[in-house]
């Protein structure tokens, strides 16, 4: 069944191509991007401004995600459309238990005082205020597609086969290690990867949400209701 693809596994062909696909997202891209934009903008003798730079970023990892899952993300969609009340219904629960165990989250956080800020949100507070438009594009939907076909329909969808345990563990880290590696990498502070906390319990609850719903929109549209709730509080 999960050579032909069923609706919530991948093809040998999606797994093989989405392990490189995640591979460049989480350990090449965050550290070529740059200097990449730099080199392009150098070959036509101009400068790429960090809005543009942003947009062609998420644009080009959109369009690789449905290259690579293309297949799968037809089918995921088609359980949607087949049973769209579950699906909305797990969204709609997942969305009340990620601000429940946030707010728990962020107590405890108050108390234990992380040592360092946030600069993954101080990065989408600037691009905002940079490129409004384009950034809550990619907030609102690219980034999420991209986030959840490669943390939850890839790494959990096929740890889950394995050990479902694994599977919430690897893909929740994972997850949380994206948002702040890069910023630890790049000012020689590993003290910041302490902040990678702070994203576990959404790496979980849309895991959940995931397998909850058979169906990676379940995932996709909590991630998207999330994010909209949070470029709304700071526009």
């Amino acid at each position: 069944m999960a050579k032909r693809g069923s609706p919530t596994g991948m093809t040998r062909g999606e797994k093989l191509l989405g392990g490189g696909l995640l591979a460049v997202y989480l350990f090449v891209l965050p550290l070529t991007a740059d200097p990449m934009f730099d080199g392009i903008g150098k070959l036509f003798g101009t400068s790429l401004s960090e809005g543009m730079r942003n947009a062609a970023y998420h644009y080009i990892l959109f369009a690789l995600t449905l290259l690579v899952f293309g297949g799968f993300m037809v089918r995921t969609t088609r359980v949607f459309l087949d049973h769209p009340w579950k699906v909305l219904g797990t969204a709609g629960i997942g969305m009340v238990a990620f601000y429940g165990c946030n707010e728990i989250v962020w107590r405890v956080l108050q108390m234990v005082s992380l040592p360092r800020a946030n600069l993954n949100d101080q990065a989408i507070l600037a691009q905002i205020s940079a490129a409004p438009r384009s950034t809550i594009l990619i907030l609102v939907f690219l980034s999420p597609v991209v986030e959840e076909a490669l943390f939850r329909g890839y790494v959990f969808g096929n740890l889950r086969e394995w050990s479902r345990p694994a599977a919430y563990a690897a893909s929740s880290m994972l997850f949380a290690l994206l948002h702040v590696w890069g910023f630890a990498v790049g000012n020689r502070d590993f003290a910041y990867l302490l902040l990678a906390v702070q994203y576990l319990v959404p790496g979980l609850v849309m895991a959940w949400c995931f397998e909850r719903s058979g169906s990676l929109w379940g995932s996709i549209l909590l991630h998207c209701g999330v994010n909209v709730l949070a470029v709304w509080q700071v526009i």
